[in-house]
């Protein structure tokens, strides 16, 4: 899976869509026996589609007409395939989109309403929250197929015990901008030292020179901005205008980047705008405490790290541990010449069998409701506990961005949140134009 399996990676590779009036274009789907009809399935994640591949060989025998077929595209290359080969009159009978892409094409009429396809109840055996980040005036536009639940903290064990933590020190922890009830700054302070081995909170401690890190503060939204605008009670979004720059989002701002550029605590902004993975890769080389992040990197940090480590739940704000939630899902193009058949798969994808595939792999958390314990069991099966993830969701979440002018504004306001993040705007000043420039790019 990219870095990302979600729409906040999209805004990395936005592109503009413009799509007039209802798509009728003619499927690409290939042929199979005289006697099947050839359903093809696109979608961009090598580990979904080796789960997908056993799942539709189960479902083959079920269905002897039907023959499923595979596309997996890069995600370098998917959305600007997607865009070509729907206005080329070449799309698959089924693709995969993301919530910043999709109202695009369902405000095209290329999307297939899933209410009508599959029964207004079917909804009621996914996941809520993609349920709703799918939904647009009033109608559903994809099968739900996978649900990042909420995010959590990874943490390596070793380097909590070399400050002299455990993991239940990690239980509780509280942000506060204002520094009255702060239990994380402390902690993260501890577990960061300079090159001569001083920590954060020791006088000798120099900041301009790190050879370990507490935490990863960064430019990151789905990870780190939509928890903490949340968790102090702000919204990123109200409808679909972005309203992030409130007084409680400014002072969320305020934390995150201080975290980076006044108690160096957390990498330079100078790495993480540069590389997304910078805070994942230093947390698999041992030179990260505390790693905040969703399940999918759960397969990175189990594969790559060679240290004990585990997982701690979200650190709470003033408004509580609050977490934003984020999905995936499979949308029926209505150009298919095999529609019936279409609808058969689709309710395949929506069901527990069909997706029990996907958990029972680990390769991704299903957003059927009844697959996602096969999830939870299989990384149990390793010995790690992924409920911080699902806990946190209890106290609310956070939506992750919506509206056909996400990818616009994102491209707008990225270059004016990382200066921010560099420490080179001031907060407030920072935030504001940024917010504006999101706004007017999605006006256009």
């Amino acid at each position: 899976m990219p870095k990302r399996s979600t729409v906040l990676a999209a805004g990395a590779a936005a592109v503009v869509l413009v799509i007039a009036g209802v798509v009728t274009a003619l499927t690409v789907s290939g042929q199979g026996p005289a006697d099947q009809t050839t359903v093809t399935v696109r979608l961009w994640d090598d580990q979904v589609a080796k789960a997908y591949e056993a799942s539709f060989a189960e479902f083959e025998k079920d269905n002897p007409d039907v023959n499923v077929e595979l596309s997996v595209i890069p995600w370098a290359d998917y959305w600007e395939k997607l865009r070509t080969d729907v206005a080329g009159q070449s799309v698959d009978d089924i693709f995969w989109v993301d919530g910043g892409n999709y109202p695009v094409y369902a405000d095209a009429g290329a999307l297939l309403d899933i209410d009508k396809t599959l029964g207004p109840d079917a909804s009621s055996a996914w996941a809520p929250a993609v349920v709703d980040q799918y939904t647009r005036d009033g109608v559903l536009w994809g099968v739900p197929q996978l649900a990042d639940p909420g995010i959590a903290v990874y943490y390596n064990a070793e380097l909590l015990a070399d400050a002299g933590l455990t993991a239940a020190d990690l239980d509780g922890l509280r942000w506060d901008p204002t520094g009255a009830d702060d239990t994380l700054l402390p902690l993260l302070e501890r577990l960061t030292r300079d090159t001569a081995g001083q920590t954060a909170d020791s006088a000798g401690f120099d900041g301009s020179s790190l050879a370990q890190f507490g935490y990863n503060s960064a430019y990151d939204v789905q990870a780190i901005l939509l928890n903490y605008l949340a968790s102090n009670g702000a919204e990123f979004q109200d409808g679909e205008e972005y309203a992030f720059a409130s007084p409680k989002g400014v002072e969320a701002f305020q934390y995150m980047v201080d975290l980076i550029n006044k108690h160096h605590v957390s990498p330079s902004a100078a790495d993480t705008n540069t590389n997304g993975d910078f805070s994942r890769d230093q947390f698999l080389q041992g030179k990260m405490a505390l790693f905040q992040s969703g399940v999918y990197n759960l397969a990175n940090v189990n594969e790559g790290a060679d240290f004990e480590w585990g997982v701690a739940r979200l650190p709470a704000g003033p408004a509580g541990a609050i977490s934003g939630v984020d999905g995936i899902v499979a949308a029926g193009s209505t150009a298919s010449e095999h529609p019936a058949e279409v609808k058969r798969v689709l309710a395949w994808l929506g069901s527990a069998k069909g997706s029990g595939f996907i958990g029972a792999g680990g390769s991704a958390s299903p957003a059927v409701l009844a697959a996602q314990q096969d999830y939870s069991d299989y990384w149990a099966s390793l010995d790690v506990d992924i409920s911080p993830f699902y806990d946190v969701l209890e106290n609310g979440t956070a939506p992750a961005p919506k509206g056909s002018g996400w990818p616009a504004a994102d491209n707008a306001m990225r270059p004016l949140l990382q200066e921010v993040f560099l420490g080179r705007t001031p907060v407030a000043e920072g935030v504001r134009a940024a917010q504006d420039a999101a706004n007017a790019a999605t006006a256009k």
